[in-house]
Order: structure tokens, then C-alpha cells, then sequence
């Protein structure tokens, strides 16, 4: 089994001369709770195991899933999130699509070009971003959806999405606030500089940072979205990294962060699905089980059901609810041998727990 990367020199794969440049790392991302940074120390542990046909049951970021890929391993995303599968096929699903520097421009002069404001101007006025920005986000919804090749058209929505997340406070939609960007004060962070980049500027270095990610390798990718439990396959191992839940029972509800995204992808169904009850306009939508304190361990135990003969790495935090040793009894009563690896040093963007450590369990 290769080296564990235990300290953060290391976290990023570039210092330890065994393990430098052995695993691909996805574009950075502003997208919460990404395993990005860890990837190499998830890696580590995989590469021990038996496996070529992979399941990444909560694909998120995609992160791990393009490290996977990038193993020479054949991957199976999924995400319940259409905005987080639309950005998986630009970077995990094509082989070789990229947006060249030509077609960029052409599309933000058509962009530009549409200046009637539309739904998200009409709908979010002094919510997330100013009118301008709105008006030029509605002129995208109009636009990209016309692209024809299904990998460019996604590569688009990736550097729309990247752009939008980046010029948020805190890269959520759980709230309007954009008083926080726009209020005269003086300021001892870099984020206002980022905040204030147009689209525009965005979009280029998005849409490179994602042409420059499209290698090819021996992997291969497929994408899915729906519930986990409906996906269909085989598979040798099960990669599991679900929302979490922290001691206090709160849940990361990731489609509440991100409904603005999940929006601009339905842009002519968006009317019907907002919660106007809401004062930052969220979509309406059950909550999920996975937020949910009284269902999550039903929920823990159904999936490992479902995949009950297939090897699972779990990412998990040391202060999870349900706790480690509960996951660790229900996958002692499937009879699986079980490995619980921790690392110390990973703390999460605008994460103040410093006590929780991030934890991977392997179970055979």
C-alpha cells in the first residue's frame, strides 16, 4: 500500500518525492466540502485495495471520481445535484471536448449581446449579485443551452457555475446577502478582489482551467444522477461521501447551498419551482434524508444493504452523526473486515471545529 500522507506539506501531493504527481487533482474549487486536497491520502488507502469497476455513490465535486479515472479505474459517478453531474461530464465523462479560446469569445459576445433582463434579473434583484450580473446570467441560461456538442455545452455550465460560487460570500446561495459584497468598508481579505471580477474574466479562467484538465488516461468515466440507491452496476468498490451530519445534528444541505445552480440548468421550469415563502428565493424540495438527524442512520444501514457484497470506502468526520463505532457496528454485523484510517491535519474552508478529524473506512 502506498505511503500515508499524514502532514500538510504533503496534502497536496507535491513535496514527497514517492508520491509527487502520482495522483491528477481536479481544478481547485470553491464548492463546499471538497476532498480535492486529500485526494492523494484517499489514494494512498484505495490503491491497496482490489478494484477496477467503481461506484462514487455521492460524486460531488467530482474530485475523487477524476483521481479514480485518472487511476486507470472505471468510474461511476453519481449526484442527486443535476448542476454537480452537468459539471462531472465536462470534466469526468469527455475524453477529449475542450472549449477552444475562439468558441469562448463567440460566446461571451452572444452573451453580451443579451441585454433584456429575464428571469433572474426580474426574480433576484439585490439577492445574490447586482443587475448587471443578473442581466448577464440570464443572457448565459439563454445562450449555452444552444451549444450543441454535449461536452462543450457542459463545459460552459462548469465555468458559469465555478464563476458564480466564486463571486458568492462564503460560495453558498443559503442566504441573500449580497449587502456583504457591496458594503463600503474596509476589508483584510483578498475575497472582495474576486467578488468584484466580472463573469466575463471568470469564464476565461474557468473554461481554461477546464480545458487544461481534459487528459487522457487510462480510465473512463460515466455519469448518473438520481438517488444513490437506484444506481444499477457492478461494481468492485463502493466510494461513499455522504452530506454530513456534526455533533450538533446539523446537516451540510447541499441543495439548499446550491439551488441557484440547479435553477439556471431549468431555467425555463425555475417560476414553478421557487419557494416564495423564502427570502433568498430557494427551490422547493423535500428534505433530504441524508440532512436528516432522525433518518440518517436508517439511511447509513439501506446503503450499506444495497451494496452489502461490494467493498466500501467510507469518507467520514471523527465527530459524525452517527458516530464512527455506530458505522462501524452495522458493517460488523455484514461481517466485513474493517480498516479505519485518520488524518489530522484537513480542516475544511470557514470550518471552526478544529477538533474533528477527516476519517476513511475501508470495509472488505
Amino acid at each position: 500500500m502506498p505511503v500515508l500522507m499524514n502532514s500538510p506539506s504533503n496534502l497536496f501531493g507535491q513535496t514527497a518525492s514517492d508520491n509527487s504527481g502520482k495522483y491528477a487533482l481536479l481544478p481547485p474549487t470553491r464548492y463546499q466540502g471538497s476532498k480535492r486536497r486529500i485526494c492523494p491520502w484517499i489514494g494512498g488507502h484505495l490503491g491497496g485495495l482490489e478494484h477496477n469497476a467503481v461506484l462514487d455513490a455521492f460524486g460531488g465535486t467530482g474530485s475523487v471520481a477524476f483521481m479514480l479515472k485518472h487511476m486507470g479505474k472505471k468510474v461511476t459517478y453519481n449526484d442527486s445535484l443535476t448542476a454537480n453531474c452537468e459539471m462531472a461530464v465536462a470534466l469526468l465523462e469527455n475524453e477529449s471536448a475542450i472549449l477552444s479560446d475562439q468558441s469562448v469569445e463567440r460566446l461571451l459576445s452572444q452573451i453580451g449581446d443579451t441585454h433584456d433582463p429575464g428571469f433572474i434579473a426580474n426574480t433576484f434583484p439585490g439577492i445574490y449579485y447586482t443587475d448587471d450580473e443578473n442581466r448577464w446570467l440570464d443572457g448565459a441560461c439563454r445562450v449555452i443551452p444552444k451549444i450543441t456538442d454535449r461536452f462543450e455545452r457542459a463545459i460552459a455550465w462548469y465555468a458559469v457555475f465555478q464563476a458564480a460560487i466564486s463571486k458568492r460570500p462564503y460560495n453558498l446561495f443559503h442566504r441573500a446577502n449580497l449587502n456583504i459584497r457591496l458594503a463600503k468598508v474596509e476589508r483584510t481579505f483578498g475575497n472582495k478582489t474576486t467578488w468584484d471580477r466580472s463573469f466575463e474574466k471568470h469564464f476565461r479562467h474557468f473554461a481554461a482551467l477546464a480545458n487544461d484538465a481534459i487528459k487522457p488516461c487510462d480510465g473512463e468515466c460515466e455519469v448518473v444522477c438520481g438517488d444513490v440507491m437506484n444506481v444499477i452496476g457492478e461494481f468492485d468498490l463502493v466510494y461513499i461521501d455522504p452530506p454530513y451530519i456534526n455533533k450538533r445534528g446539523t446537516g451540510v444541505d447541499y441543495f439548499g447551498f446550491y439551488h441557484f445552480l440547479e435553477g439556471m440548468l431549468d431555467y425555463d421550469g425555475w417560476p414553478q419551482r421557487i419557494d416564495r415563502s423564502s427570502k433568498h428565493l430557494r427551490l422547493n424540495g423535500e428534505r433530504c434524508r441524508w440532512t436528516d438527524r432522525k433518518r440518517i442512520g436508517q439511511s447509513f444501514e439501506e446503503l450499506f444493504d444495497r451494496f452489502k457484497y461490494n467493498q466500501l470506502a467510507i469518507s467520514y468526520r471523527s465527530d459524525g452523526i452517527p458516530s464512527i463505532e455506530e458505522l462501524q457496528s452495522m458493517l460488523r454485523k455484514q461481517n466485513r473486515r474493517i480498516k479505519t484510517h485518520t488524518h489530522n491535519h484537513y480542516r475544511y474552508a470557514l470550518s471552526k471545529n478544529k477538533r474533528s478529524a477527516e476519517v476513511l473506512i475501508i470495509a472488505e
